[in-house]
Formats: C-alpha cells, sequence, structure tokens
C-alpha cells in the first residue's frame, strides 16, 4: 500500500531565548576541567529560557511559520502541539498556544501529540493524512520545550546536552500542479527500553502527595550507554524498512535531518548509516539538544541555509523515550 500524502510544509519558524549558556561557563559550575562541557556534549552554547513559558515560544515560532507560509493565523484550522514536555498536565499544550496566538474565540481544534523527542515526526506522519483526506486544511504544528526546567546536574554528563526552544510549521494539501508530497513515515518502539529515558515523577503514580516520591524523580534521568545498544541494534534495519516504503535509495536523499542528541550520538548515527557530512544536518553545537523541537528546528536552518530546495527529498530521523525509532522522508 502507497504511503504518499500530498501535503506540503508551507512554513516554518523557530524561536530560541535570549538566555545564552556557554559551555565554558557551565565547566565552572559543575567543577570540571575547562573543556569538558563541549568535548563530552558537542555544544557550544545553548539557550536557557528566563520568564518564557513553553506557550510563549511557541506561539513566537508559530507566527514566523505562519508568515512564511502566506496564511493569515485566522486560516490556520488546527492546532497540534509536538512537544516532549509539557508546560502544565492539563490543559493540553495546543490550547495554551491558541490563546497565547490571540486565537481564544476562534474555536479552532487544538490537541497535543507526544512522543517525546519524535514527536514533531510522529505529528507529520500523522496529521499528514488528515490533510490528504481534506479533513483539514492548514495545520500549525508546534514544538517548545523547557528543557532546562527538569535536568539533574548531578548526572551531568546528561544535563549538558540540553537545551531549551520552540519551532512550527505550517501544513497544507499540495496544489496539484506542485509536487511536494510525505513519501513514507515509519515508527517502531521497544520498550525493553521502556525505563532507560525517563521522569518518573508526575504521573498518577508518582503524584505531588505521593509519600514514596523523590525529588530526583520529578527530573530527566537517562541511561545512555543503554540507549546507545538499544538503537544501535535496531537502526540500520530500521532505515532499509523506511528507504523501502519511500522507494528512495539513500543516494537519493538530498538531506538527513536527525535528532541532535549528542555530539558522539550523531556522528556514530552518521557513519554508521553511511551518510555523506554534507547531506547530515547538524545544528547541536549552538543549539544543544532541544528534544522534540530539536529536529524541526534543524529543518527550519536548513530551509534558512538552503541546503534544500522545492523538489529535495529529505529525511527526517531520530530516536525517543520508548525506545522508539522514526523516520519520515518527504519531498520539500
Amino acid at each position: 500500500m502507497t504511503q504518499v500524502r500530498n501535503v506540503k510544509i508551507v512554513g516554518t519558524g523557530k524561536y530560541l531565548p535570549s538566555k545564552k549558556i556557554h559551555s565554558n561557563e557551565l565547566d565552572l559550575v559543575l567543577g570540571v576541567k575547562p573543556g569538558w562541557v563541549e568535548q563530552k556534549s558537542g555544544v557550544k552554547m545553548r539557550s536557557f529560557i528566563d520568564n518564557e513559558t513553553a506557550s510563549e515560544m511557541a506561539a513566537y515560532a508559530a507566527i514566523e511559520a505562519i508568515n512564511a507560509s502566506g496564511l493569515q493565523k485566522e486560516e490556520i484550522d488546527c492546532i497540534v502541539s509536538v512537544s516532549g514536555t509539557m508546560q502544565q498536565p492539563i490543559p493540553c499544550n495546543a490550547s495554551l498556544v491558541q490563546k497565547q496566538l490571540g486565537l481564544s474565540n476562534s474555536q479552532i481544534p487544538c490537541f497535543d501529540i507526544n512522543s517525546t523527542c519524535l514527536s514533531f515526526v510522529t505529528g507529520l506522519d500523522t496529521i499528514s493524512y488528515l490533510i490528504h483526506s481534506g479533513r483539514y486544511s492548514n495545520v500549525l504544528l508546534v514544538s517548545s520545550e523547557v528543557a532546562s526546567a527538569g535536568l539533574n546536574w548531578e548526572a551531568k554528563e546528561s544535563a549538558i546536552l540540553f537545551g531549551d526552544g520552540a519551532a512550527a510549521a505550517v501544513l497544507t494539501k499540495t496544489p496539484e500542479n506542485e509536487s511536494s508530497n510525505i513519501l513514507a513515515g515509519h515508527m517502531e518502539t521497544f520498550s525493553e527500553g521502556a525505563h532507560f529515558t525517563e521522569i518518573r515523577g508526575g504521573g498518577t503514580k508518582l503524584h505531588p502527595n505521593n509519600p514514596n516520591a523523590k525529588y530526583t524523580d520529578y527530573l530527566f534521568d537517562m541511561n545512555g550507554k543503554a540507549v546507545f545498544k538499544l538503537s544501535s541494534k535496531h537502526i540500520h534495519p530500521f532505515m532499509e524498512k523506511l528507504l523501502s516504503y519511500s522507494h528512495c535509495t539513500l543516494n537519493e536523499i538530498d538531506l538527513v535531518v536527525p535528532h541532535q542528541a549528542s555530539g558522539m550520538a550523531m556522528r556514530i548515527l552518521r557513519k554508521k548509516l553511511g551518510i555523506e557530512e554534507a547531506k547530515f544536518m547538524d545544528i547541536l553545537h549552538h543549539h544543544g539538544n532541544t528534544i522534540a523541537s530539536s529536529i524541526p528546528m534543524a529543518l527550519h536552518e536548513a530551509i534558512l541555509q538552503k541546503k534544500i530546495q522545492r523538489g529535495s527529498k529529505v529525511m527526517l530521523l531520530g530516536t525517543s523515550a520508548g525506545l522508539s525509532i522514526g523516520g519520515v522522508v518527504f519531498e520539500y
């Protein structure tokens, strides 16, 4: 069965908080030797919120994406938050974004799709079917992440990876005389790794009144070696399936946009899959790992830097807590 959907990305946007945290500053704060943070993480600088909320950052990125699309915000007929973190448990992130955009009386439907770091990829794949079928016309996907709020600085090697920020994309149905489309999407979950990356507290199991909850249960926790081992085991056959479904070879892909996980993870991924450096979008150095925002943020930068043009074939590829591997191949 063909997976092709006549859906086009017509605008993208991003927002980074103004507060910049350089790795040499973290070296001092963490009491490590100069250069350790950048060497370990691959990140020279990341942005952390000052006073911004996730929905405020989302709105900034969304406005840029809507302006780039040539649409008016009132023409958006669905808002989907594709974030790995939540501003608050209830209501959904997307409804807070609608309010932040000044669309409280618009009746535009809002909901969230969360597959942690793969949320944008999952959202693009899922929502494209609804656009292709005519259910929606102009959909705003927006990912906004405040990673800094949940970092455990005692776990230095994972805490130094992250940054805050937001990215957005506007999707519409492709006009009949154009070739932009989604070629294929694929996702696999290996729940043997469900506890390799987690925040244990905040849900119904370890709620605020639970006497067994510890402070660290509410902070990000990752077994990086276990994640790497499990994802490395499955990434190659996953990639072969995704390319097969898209009826493309790796040589036909003009740009791979990976999840900006860490410098080491991205280097190993690129080499393991045999992807040329020039075809591999890397913005980690000045952004850090911005969770689900990292892929749309890198895609936005690729468009700005003219690394892709209309007609280019692009692969979005990443891993997430779960453990999941996901990707989408599309013609931009």
